[in-house]
């Protein structure tokens, strides 16, 4: 199986026994009571792409056949199932993390850790609280989260060369004197004026170009376009996967399958193609027509990506938000100022109504 395949290590402080958690931004494991830090074994490993082709060879099951992953808790000894990767123990809380050796599952390669901790989270809220235009002014008030829960989500990304076979055409711009009639003082004069046309011609050709990391969620928990609204996510940045960073988070295994993943990326990719394709074509404007393309050199890894799901309290109702864990970036759920936006639409009206009592009075 692919990927970095570690046993379930137990997160114990070498220093007075308690568990430890990763600490967002460094390398290390980290004591909450004494302070000592471990580093993570591994670390600096280089990320892999794996090969496409290569998959139907793996030994896996689609991942709706595997059952829940089994806990064992080295803290307490409770055993627990559950279909996450990371989580903590619910009776004492210590971090849990699945064994990635079972060869069920395609192993995650790479991870971004968390760099954002839950102080940080609380800057971002306060800023984007007081940054929503139109919201109740008591929204500015609004720094701390109700509830706060730091996961990764599992994305693909895949790479790929593609050549595009297109048909099209391309439009050239010319001009043309026209002649029309008005009315001045109840006499009829004629007048010419520009008009722009469009000859249309038909275009052909092929063009190239090279996919890197094309990013995909491969997760149901959020919406898709939910997820993309937290990029760009710094890739570069990702290290080989190692369970240490998942300590004291939750993580998701994924529920989309690479193949299904594949077909969403060549998606993704159909509107830069289709550009390429109207830059290739040049004139004045452009009609694509047909595009073929054939893909090689396809790569894919599975990927960890960190975010706060959180919830803050407003006027008595909740809202979520979610917290990009590597930029700060927030999206989410905001309340409206009924007041504000009537406000603004009476003052659009009255200076519509100022416009037109002004262009009537100059007649």
């Amino acid at each position: 199986m692919n990927g970095a395949t570690v046993p379930p290590p137990t997160f114990g402080c070498g220093g007075c026994g308690a568990r430890v958690e990763y600490a967002p931004g460094a390398a290390v494991l980290r004591c909450p009571y004494c302070g000592r830090q471990q580093e993570i074994a591994g670390a600096g490993r280089e990320v892999r792409e794996h090969a496409y082709a290569q998959l139907a060879t793996l030994p896996r099951k689609p991942v709706a056949q595997v059952g829940a992953h089994s806990f064992v808790c080295p803290g307490c000894g409770a055993r627990t199932e559950s279909n996450a990767l990371a989580k903590r123990c619910q009776f004492c809380a210590a971090p849990l993390v699945a064994d990635q050796a079972t060869g069920s599952l395609i192993a995650p390669e790479g991870v971004l850790p968390f760099a954002v901790d839950r102080s940080g989270v609380r800057t971002a809220l306060g800023t984007w609280c007081r940054s929503r235009w139109f919201a109740p002014n008591s929204l500015k008030k609004v720094s701390e989260a109700e509830t706060l829960k730091g996961t990764y989500l599992p994305h693909w990304t895949f790479d790929a060369r593609t050549v595009s076979q297109y048909r099209g055409q391309r439009g050239q711009h010319y001009w043309v004197t026209e002649n029309y009639t008005v009315i001045v003082d109840g006499k009829a004069e004629m007048r010419t004026r520009q008009v722009r046309r469009t000859r249309w011609y038909p275009a052909g050709g092929t063009v190239r170009r090279d996919f890197d990391d094309v990013l995909v969620p491969a997760t149901r928990y959020l919406p898709e376009q939910q997820l993309d609204r937290l990029a760009p996510w710094p890739l570069t940045e990702a290290v080989a996967y190692h369970g240490d960073y998942l300590a004291g988070y939750h993580a998701l295994r994924y529920d989309t399958e690479p193949e299904a993943g594949l077909t969403t990326a060549k998606a993704r990719m159909a509107p830069v193609i289709a550009g390429d394709c109207r830059r290739d074509i040049g004139g004045d404007e452009q009609r694509v027509d047909s595009v073929d393309t054939s893909y090689s050199d396809v790569t894919y890894k599975l990927m960890l990506l960190p975010v706060w799901i959180a919830a803050y309290l407003h006027a008595g109702r909740s809202y979520q938000i979610l917290v990009n864990a590597r930029t700060g970036e927030v999206i989410g759920e905001r309340p409206y100022s009924a007041a504000k936006i009537t406000a603004l639409v009476l003052a659009v009206v009255a200076l519509v109504a100022a416009i037109v009592l002004a262009f009537a009075l100059s007649r």
